[in-house]
């Protein structure tokens, strides 16, 4: 099983690392390796550069954590290569586009997020788009 998180989901889980949630459960699964994590660079970036930009995650999340984490995940991921083409609209938010092309090119078989403008397109292709929820319930079934 292959899938990839938003950055809403590691945003989350640096918020509250400690707090049982279903974004802290999946995590673990990812880091006992039960599926595999599909990471873009772009992904990245937006964890870099994003959160200090942003007041209100800036004050509660280091750029030392930003940089620790980042370096866990990219011990454990699989890097999906920069999409160097133009990427098509697929969503209501041409910047969650990027997302579902990635999910595309590292034949993801979940985009995990809590956006509701990917959630409310549910799946595409051979993508489903679900919450932190649902998909710690699919791996709960496997």
């Amino acid at each position: 099983m292959r899938a990839l998180f938003d950055t809403n989901i590691y945003i989350a889980h640096l918020l509250s690392p400690s707090n049982p949630s279903p974004i802290n459960d999946i995590l673990g699964s990812a880091f006992m390796g039960t599926f595999s994590l599909l990471l873009p660079e772009e992904l990245i970036t937006e964890l870099r550069e994003g959160i200090p930009r942003k007041g209100y995650l800036s004050e509660r999340i280091s750029p030392q954590q930003v940089e620790e984490f980042v370096t866990l995940l990219e011990a454990i991921c699989e890097l999906v290569p920069t999409i160097t083409l133009e990427i098509p609209a697929v969503t209501r938010d041409p910047k969650d586009d990027y997302l579902i092309a990635y999910a595309l090119v590292g034949r993801a078989d979940y985009l995990v997020t809590g956006d509701a403008d990917l959630l409310v397109i549910g799946q595409v292709e051979g993508v489903r788009i679900c919450t932190a929820r649902e998909f710690a319930a699919i791996l709960g079934e496997d």
